[in-house]
Parts: C-alpha cells; sequence; structure tokens
C-alpha cells in the first residue's frame, strides 16, 4: 500500500482534456471522461473519469473523479470513488475521501484520510443507525 513503485498513470489514449504545461486555467472543470493537468488549475474539478497531475501540475482545486493519479502539487480535498496514487513526487495539502490510497516514498500529504467502505453496514448489522 504504502511506497508501491507501480506507475498508475492513464495512457494518453483514454485521456480526453489535457491542460498544457505552460497552460493557466481559473474556473471549475466538469467532465464526463478523463483529464490530464500538466498546467496550473484555480478551480473545482468534477469528472466521472479519471485525474492525472502530471509533475509540472499545481492546483488549487476541490477534486471529485473516479481514480486520481497526482505527480504534481494539489492544495485542496479530493472525493475520490476508486483509487487515489500519491507519486514520490507528489504533493497533497487537504483532506481525502477514497475507496483505497497508495502513497510513495517521499510524496508528501499534509490532511485527513477517510476510507469509503460502502459494504460496511451490509458486513456488520451494529453499525445500522
Amino acid at each position: 500500500m504504502f511506497g508501491s513503485k507501480s506507475k498508475a498513470q492513464i495512457s494518453l489514449e483514454q485521456v480526453e482534456t489535457i491542460v498544457g504545461k505552460n497552460t493557466c486555467v481559473k474556473g471549475m472543470i466538469t467532465a464526463k471522461g478523463s483529464l490530464r493537468i500538466d498546467g496550473q488549475l484555480e478551480g473545482d474539478i468534477d469528472t466521472e473519469g479519471d485525474l492525472v497531475v502530471g509533475p509540472t501540475g499545481i492546483l488549487k482545486s476541490n477534486i471529485k473523479a473516479r481514480k486520481a493519479t497526482i505527480a504534481g502539487v494539489v492544495n485542496g480535498n479530493v472525493n475520490l470513488e476508486d483509487k487515489l496514487e500519491l507519486l514520490p513526487t507528489g504533493k497533497l495539502i487537504g483532506d481525502v475521501k477514497v475507496g483505497s490510497i497508495i502513497i510513495g516514498e517521499g510524496a508528501l500529504f499534509q490532511g485527513v484520510c477517510e476510507m469509503k467502505q460502502p459494504d460496511m453496514e451490509l458486513q456488520n448489522p451494529a453499525l445500522k443507525k
């Protein structure tokens, strides 16, 4: 789980939207497909697909997505349906709600992590309210 050497990045053929290295965007991004951010973004991201923040990506964003791979800098809260992978060059300052998390050796994470377990009530009836 911690320090995984896997590279769970999305191939470029699967990415529908790319914010390039020398691009600065201010405003919310809403998408159905996958995104890759290599530039700067100030505004929230809401996508049904996956998100990749490249090593040169700098985000001041709250993020909602299926999965995310962070190699750059994210300052904001992250809410994912599935997995967050914080690569060794990644920095995340904010709270996360995820299905699973991988933090690479050397990565920076400051915040609170909440692991989603949707079937927990089914497994333990005492947890039902």
